[in-house]
């Protein structure tokens, strides 16, 4: 690879913490939680339960991936480890994933939700067409800023994750406080229900795995971290156990003036009102704008991500054209053409989320019918299949991490494993019959990517 194509070492330890909270501390938290609380029953120890469940998850991954941080300080980082460990032909599907799954589904995800959040603050339908039309300006004007200026998003990044801190630390803070005074919180724990889901806790774990995705992504600028051996470790094991705190603190302080029927009928506008109940209207109204600001900065992290995925594959002269999309753009310090194609496969998400899977039930059944092909939600579904990836990772770690000792060669590495195949379990006890469909539709994208796995001279 010429000189000219390396990415420049430009980010510290702010911005790889940054984008581990930012980009986990999104919009999952201010509308999972209310689903988990439905698929539970009500049960706010049930629901904690699955808060602390999914970031024990997070943790133990996050330590194997904070150790193999350490060993490989590459262009991609997860593409990078699974190279190292299984070879440049699973680093090449895993990267495929990343780039035509992941990270345009999360971002199209996220921007969606933006939007939709912003038609409530305005007083219009949450979501209609024109909710996609305002996703798709956000998404285009995040990319512009970060294809343009490097140094600009990475900022952005940092200044947005402050942002959506406040009203998190706020609400934990003072809520906790008041529901503990007055008894609502303890009454919310005592709290009996026997309307739970079938498998609820194993669902809630499912759709909450939604709030916590996306620490991973911190390894993606892994080569343009100035010391990536301190940093990334740092910012991986740090920002997760940070949020899995904060989370299980934020939800348990709903209940500090609204009982669990009233959390449960607020639905999507549960944080407006419960900041009101505590800090008046006018603050619930500042809180909308938080979220807003919460799930773009969110969606800003993850098409940062995806911008540079198509790229990554291009160094190691694999998937399409790899002799144009590792190209990196001298007055920008960008590879554009990289850009472009993840604009577009997020542009076909978005479809997908706010068309398919939000109206196409509705459209071609007329009652939601679970069994329409597209029913599946996209940005719980892929979560679970990178975890599914992770697996052959970890086992390889086991046969043939002799340097390691016993900690990171088998007690990481298995306790990682357990856990990614439980995600997969709990995935099929939420989906059923979905996950066929799913995974039908994963087998044609990844079979277009295989056909462009032979690498080509760089």
């Amino acid at each position: 690879m010429n000189e000219e194509n390396k990415m420049k070492k430009q980010y510290g330890l702010p911005t790889a913490l940054a984008m581990v909270i930012g980009i986990v501390i999104g919009s999952g938290i201010f509308f999972k939680a209310v689903k988990v609380l439905k698929l539970t029953g009500g049960s706010m120890k049930d629901s904690l339960l699955v808060i602390g469940i999914v970031g024990l998850i997070c943790i133990v991954c996050s330590l194997q991936f904070a150790h193999m941080g350490k060993e490989y300080v590459n262009c991609n980082g997860l593409v990078d480890y699974a190279e190292a460990t299984l070879g440049p032909k699973y680093g090449y599907i895993m990267g495929w994933f990343l780039s035509t799954f992941y990270y345009p589904i999360i971002g199209a995800t996220l921007s969606y939700i933006g939007a939709s959040y912003v038609s409530m603050l305005i007083g219009v339908e949450m979501y209609g067409q024109h909710t996609t039309g305002l996703a798709v300006f956000f998404m285009i004007t995040i990319i512009a800023v970060n294809m343009l200026s490097p140094k600009i998003g990475g900022k952005l990044q940092i200044s947005t994750t402050i942002i959506k801190l406040i009203p998190l630390v706020l609400m934990s803070v003072v809520g906790l406080a008041i529901g503990l005074i007055n008894g609502n919180s303890v009454a919310a724990l005592n709290h009996i229900t026997d309307t739970a889901v079938d498998g609820g806790i194993f669902a809630g774990i499912c759709a909450f795995a939604f709030s916590y995705e996306g620490w991973i992504s911190a390894t993606t600028i892994n080569s343009e971290l100035k010391n990536p051996k301190r940093d990334l470790p740092l910012a991986l094991t740090i920002g997760s156990i940070f949020c899995t705190v904060l989370y299980m603190a934020y939800v348990f302080s709903m209940t500090a003036t609204l009982s669990i029927d009233e959390i449960l009928a607020a639905g999507d506008l549960l944080p407006v009102i419960a900041f009101g109940n505590v800090f008046g209207n006018f603050v619930s109204s500042i809180i909308l704008v938080f979220i807003i600001i919460s799930c773009l900065g969110t969606a800003n992290g993850m098409i940062l991500c995806g911008m540079r995925s198509f790229y990554s594959l291009a160094l190691r002269g694999m998937g399409p054209k790899p002799e144009v999309l590792c190209e990196v753009d001298k007055t920008t310090g960008m590879p554009l053409k990289s850009c472009v194609i993840s604009m577009a496969l997020m542009g076909f998400w978005l479809y997908q989320t706010s068309t398919l899977f939000f109206q196409g039930p509705l459209v071609f059944n007329g009652t939601g019918n679970p069994e329409w092909f597209f029913a599946w939600e996209a940005d719980e579904i892929c979560i679970i299949t990178l975890y599914a990836l992770y697996v052959p990772m970890f086992i390889k770690i086991i046969l043939s991490g002799k340097n390691y000792g016993f900690v990171y060669r088998y007690l990481l590495p298995l306790l990682s494993t357990a856990a990614s195949l439980f995600m997969c379990y709990c995935c099929y006890i939420s989906y059923r019959i979905q996950v066929l469909y799913y995974l039908i539709f994963f087998a044609i994208v990844m079979g277009i990517g295989i056909y462009f796995m032979e690498p080509k001279k760089k």
